[in-house]
């Protein structure tokens, strides 16, 4: 890690000509799953492409998709191989497992209304942010800080904070955000697993 506050990581800088690629060669799939944007309204400024997701139907108890741990992989996910190997790449670096994966385009001069990721779901898994096309850069404010993600970079962060993003420019920002579950005595803002269970017990 080379660049960290007290609520973002900057992990490291990528080359992303090849995941733009598959992203360029697949763009109708923006319009693919409109269910983000429709049913949640802090995210209602972005279109959004499931690679994978919450299981369903959810399985029993669970309130709603942010208490389910179980992905599926989405049909569309096979038309990005080289986005899902670099995910993959992440999470087995800090010896994790891959999670949720979503490549999210913010609308331009929109924003993504304030929230906080709750539920069990998120309890135990870091958030990363790897920008992919971002002309202005990527303000993204976490409690009481806020970074400027720029083209090629990866980041944590906190999503367990209040957080909301701009999109300054005239252009759309796009980002592939994904979830790693970190290995024994890894992570950086996830709630220990065996701490969470212990709370669930409580």
């Amino acid at each position: 890690m080379n660049n960290a506050n007290g609520n973002f990581i900057k992990v490291a800088d990528f080359g992303t000509a090849p995941l733009l690629a598959e992203l360029d060669a697949a763009r109708e799939l923006w319009k693919w799953d409109t269910s983000r944007q429709r049913k949640v309204r802090c995210q209602r400024h972005t279109e959004n492409i499931f690679l994978r997701a919450a299981m369903k139907p959810l399985p029993p108890g669970a309130k709603n998709a942010n208490d389910v741990h179980e992905c599926r992989v989405m049909k569309v996910a096979a038309r990005f191989p080289l986005t899902l190997q670099f995910c993959e790449s992440v999470a087995a670096s800090v010896r994790g497992e891959l999670g949720r994966v979503t490549l999210v385009s913010l609308l331009p001069e929109r924003q993504v209304f304030p929230h906080v990721d709750s539920g069990a779901y998120y309890r135990i898994r870091d958030r990363y942010h790897l920008v992919l096309r971002s002309r202005d850069g990527s303000p993204l404010t976490a409690g009481d800080e806020t970074v400027v993600m720029r083209e090629g970079e990866l980041w944590i962060f906190n999503n367990k904070l209040r957080h909301w993003a701009m999109n300054p420019s005239g252009e759309a920002r796009i980002h592939l955000i994904f979830d790693v579950l970190p290995g024994a005595g890894g992570g950086h803002f996830a709630f220990p697993l065996e701490k969470a269970e212990s709370a669930s017990r409580s």
